[in-house]
């Protein structure tokens, strides 16, 4: 779960916040938007034409037939040439529905394409400028799902959603006007069904949601706890707590069934409601309508009674569209929230207005009375003071959590300062561009990472400009020649067609190509066998050399050549000095390197054993 808030559209008046944001998008292509708002219209105003072209044909063409076998017994000779034009109107309706769907549906289709293409664009451009900090606290399946599955919810109700709404708007406002032009008694009593019609579907869809939601969150805490108690049910029978997990359990279950039974109850009963609504307005119509049409005169014609019944009995299907589409609205809100909440993120670390750009750099780095805490009232480092001159070695060495990486993460501005000043070049680094100190920092991981692709494109990826030559030498200096002959070598995706410790000399050759003023380690060969350590180790001092190298360790076997050795403990610096000097002082970094020695012989004799 992410540890940042997303924003919330929790006001009474959220839904229209959260389209006009979304449908600003779509107007980016304004040709498109008119175009399907146009024909999705023409789909509409034909289905609501094709009553009337009934109303015309029983009052042309049926009726006076009849009336005439009726008054003279004797049968009236087909119009056929009537009937013929009216079979192509209804033939020209239909090419017209048809041609409208089909270009609704493609610009629908492209709308959605295009909108998801711009957020999901703009999303991934957000993440590379977000500070490191971010990432510590957003889990990669949250910022995954965020690109992924909510960009393709809410694509989705602005482009075939909104078809549903834009088609039931149309139809209610293109049915209403005929009805009132025709016979403005008859429109009043179908018009007065739709406002009651509306507020029914509405309250139902949201009933409908709520129960939903409430039963997928159920489903949810009933998988965790399925699979949290299944993988503990060693723990559970060693306590005896059998009767009360499954209680637990029992009591999840139980609520889940109720929503999940009043969910699907408010839809059993959501469309025959609406329909029985339409009915009566149809009632309504054939009793009204009726009596008018049989009086003499008569005050309406059958045509007319013929489309009244029509409109009445469709009037409840856009007033169905537009209620799924308000509730899926209302469904996309926090796939909305958690995408718009992720690019209204601001970066906490951003270069000043006017920020210089540094040159070639040295590599000289000071702290002066740093402090930094990651959390309020939680300091890592209180007040530190530390000189690294230009073209040194530094190891940091010391307990997990004393501040190490803290340390590192400083120094390639992944963090600032909470108090005090870092000088690199006795320049306070604030004062500078990022992309100007970063592109002279040369960083290798604990655990490496490469991406998908050949061996050369992975170590050319800070340099896309380098030469083979130069890729050849990079890898001379970290002492990976194996490496010369499989630079087209596809690594697969994460390098894992690579071993570690294959993965972490391209990662050593990455580095070395960009040509860094300051060259970093975080525990670089921890996580590799002794062996390749040591062939890492050969091609360490090349690329220590003319630089200022700061190491973190874990076996402090590797860091005994660097020129300076700083324990670190609860962010403050304990001790400091060479290798020699601080074994002499017997001290914090001897008893650390002792202990390691020790633990390493113990191993050995058991492996000989």
């Amino acid at each position: 779960m992410s540890k940042l808030k997303d924003k919330q559209f929790r006001t009474k008046g959220a839904l229209w916040p959260f389209l006009r944001r979304l449908l600003k998008y779509s107007f980016r292509y304004p040709k498109w938007v008119a175009g399907f708002t146009g024909f999705v219209l023409l789909v509409a105003l034909v289905e609501a034409v094709y009553p009337l072209v009934w109303l015309s044909l029983l009052d042309n063409i049926i009726v006076p037939a009849i009336d005439t076998y009726k008054n003279t017994g004797v049968m009236p000779e087909v119009d056929s040439t009537g009937l013929r034009n009216y079979g192509l109107i209804f033939l020209g309706l239909g090419l017209a529905l048809s041609l409208g769907v089909f270009c609704f549906i493609n610009f629908a289709g492209r709308i959605q394409e295009y909108v998801m293409y711009d957020i999901r664009q703009e999303l991934f451009i957000k993440l590379q400028e977000l500070s490191f900090s971010f990432f510590d606290k957003s889990a990669v399946g949250w910022l995954l799902s965020r690109i992924s599955s909510d960009t393709g919810k809410v694509t989705e109700l602005i482009s075939w959603s909104m078809i549903e709404m834009v088609w039931g708007g149309g139809m209610i406002i293109f049915c209403v006007t005929s009805m009132f032009i025709y016979n403005w008694k008859l429109a009043l009593i179908v018009t007065l069904t739709i406002p009651v019609l509306t507020l029914i579907s509405f309250k139902l869809r949201m009933l409908i949601l709520k129960y939903s939601r409430e039963a997928r969150k159920y489903n949810s805490e009933m998988t965790a706890r399925f699979n949290e108690h299944i993988n503990g049910v060693e723990v559970n029978k060693s306590l005896v707590q059998e009767e009360r997990v499954s209680d637990d359990f029992k009591d999840l279950s139980t609520k889940m069934k109720v929503s999940s039974y009043k969910a699907a109850y408010y839809q059993a009963i959501f469309m025959p409601l609406i329909i029985f609504g339409g009915s009566i307005a149809a009632a309504f119509v054939i009793y009204y309508g009726g009596s008018m049409a049989i009086t003499i005169p008569a005050a309406i014609t059958v045509g007319t009674l013929a489309a009244f019944f029509g409109y009445a009995t469709m009037i409840f299907e856009p007033i169905l569209d537009i209620s799924r589409f308000y509730s899926q609205a209302q469904n996309s809100i926090s796939a909305g929230e958690r995408i718009f909440s992720l690019i209204d993120t601001k970066a906490l670390i951003t270069d000043k207005s006017g920020a210089g750009s540094y040159g070639r750099i040295n590599g000289e780095i000071d702290f002066e009375n740093v402090s930094f805490h990651y959390e309020e009232g939680k300091q890592v480092l209180g007040n530190m003071n530390l000189h690294i001159e230009a073209g040194t070695s530094i190891a940091l060495v010391g307990e997990t959590g004393g501040g190490k990486s803290t340390i590192i993460n400083l120094i390639c501005r992944f963090y600032e300062p909470t108090g005090g000043v870092l000088r690199i070049d006795g320049v306070d680094y604030k004062d500078m561009t990022m992309q100007s100190l970063r592109s002279q920092l040369g960083v290798v991981l604990q655990t490496p990472h490469l991406f998908s692709g050949t061996v050369m494109e992975n170590i050319r990826y800070g340099r896309e400009d380098a030469t083979e030559m130069e890729i050849l030498n990079a890898l001379n200096v970290v002492g990976a020649q194996d490496f010369t002959g499989r630079l087209n070598e596809q690594v697969g995706e994460g390098g894992e067609h690579l071993s570690m410790g294959e993965k972490q000399l391209i990662s050593f050759a990455r580095a070395v190509l960009a040509d860094p003023r300051i060259f970093i380690m975080d525990e670089a060969t921890s996580s590799v066998d002794t062996i390749t350590e040591a062939k890492i180790q050969r091609g360490i001092a090349g690329i220590m050399e003319g630089r200022t190298s700061l190491v973190i360790a874990h076996r402090l076997s590797t860091i005994k050549h660097c020129d300076r050795i700083l324990v670190i403990n609860k962010g403050r610096i304990v001790e400091d000095g060479s290798h020699t000097e601080l074994i002499k002082k017997q001290g914090a970094y001897y008893r650390l390197y002792t202990r390691q020695l020790r633990e390493q012989r113990e191993k050995e004799v058991m492996n000989v054993a």
